[in-house]
C-alpha cells in the first residue's frame, strides 16, 4: 500500500492524542487533591510540654486513608499556625517521611502509641526525597508548619493528646 501525504499524519496525531491524554491525567489527578485541603474536616489536637506551660491547641485534617496519607500536604502553598496533619497508623512501627511536592517545610513529630512524643525532625526541606525515618516504632505523625515545635516549646517527651492515642490502645 503507499503511503499518501493524509496517512505521513497519522503518527502526528496519535502523538499529539497520546501527548493530550498525559497531560489531563495530571490535570485530573491534582484535581483531585485540592478537595483534600478545602473540605477537609479539622479535629482538635492538643500538646502537653514537660515545661508546664499551657497546652497547644491544633486544628488538624487526619489523613486516614492509603491515599490521603500518600498525598499529606503535598501541592499545599501555606500552613497556618495552629494547623496540621495528623498520620495515624494500625500498629506502632518504624515509619518513613519525605517532602516531596512539599512546597513548604514542615516540623514532623514521630508519636508513640501512648501520644509521646518520641522524635522531632524540624524544618525540613521542601521537595527533598530524602527519607526521614522515625528511628524507633511509632503510632503517628503530627505534621505542622516548619519551625513552629521550637517557637512553641514542644519537645521529645511532650504529650500529643487526641481521640486516637486513647488509653484503650
Amino acid at each position: 500500500m503507499a503511503l499518501t501525504s493524509h496517512d505521513s499524519l497519522l503518527p502526528h496525531r496519535a502523538v499529539s492524542a497520546a501527548l493530550f491524554a498525559f497531560l489531563a491525567t495530571i490535570v485530573v489527578g491534582f484535581w483531585h487533591v485540592a478537595p483534600l485541603q478545602a473540605d477537609a474536616e479539622l479535629e482538635q489536637l492538643t500538646i502537653v510540654t514537660a515545661s508546664g506551660a499551657k497546652p497547644l491547641s491544633f486544628n488538624i485534617e487526619v489523613a486516614r486513608s492509603p491515599r490521603q496519607k500518600a498525598i499529606g500536604l503535598m501541592y499545599r502553598r501555606n500552613l497556618a499556625a495552629g494547623r496540621g496533619m495528623l498520620f495515624p497508623y494500625e500498629k506502632e512501627q518504624e515509619v518513613s517521611m519525605w517532602m516531596k511536592n512539599t512546597y513548604i517545610p514542615l516540623d514532623m513529630l514521630f508519636i508513640k502509641a501512648n501520644g509521646q512524643i518520641h522524635r522531632i525532625e524540624a524544618m525540613t526541606e521542601p521537595f527533598s526525597e530524602r527519607v526521614i525515618k522515625s528511628q524507633g516504632p511509632v503510632l503517628a505523625v503530627l505534621e505542622i508548619a516548619g519551625g513552629q515545635a521550637q517557637r512553641l516549646g514542644i519537645a521529645p517527651g511532650d504529650k500529643v493528646r487526641h481521640r486516637f492515642f486513647s488509653a484503650g490502645r
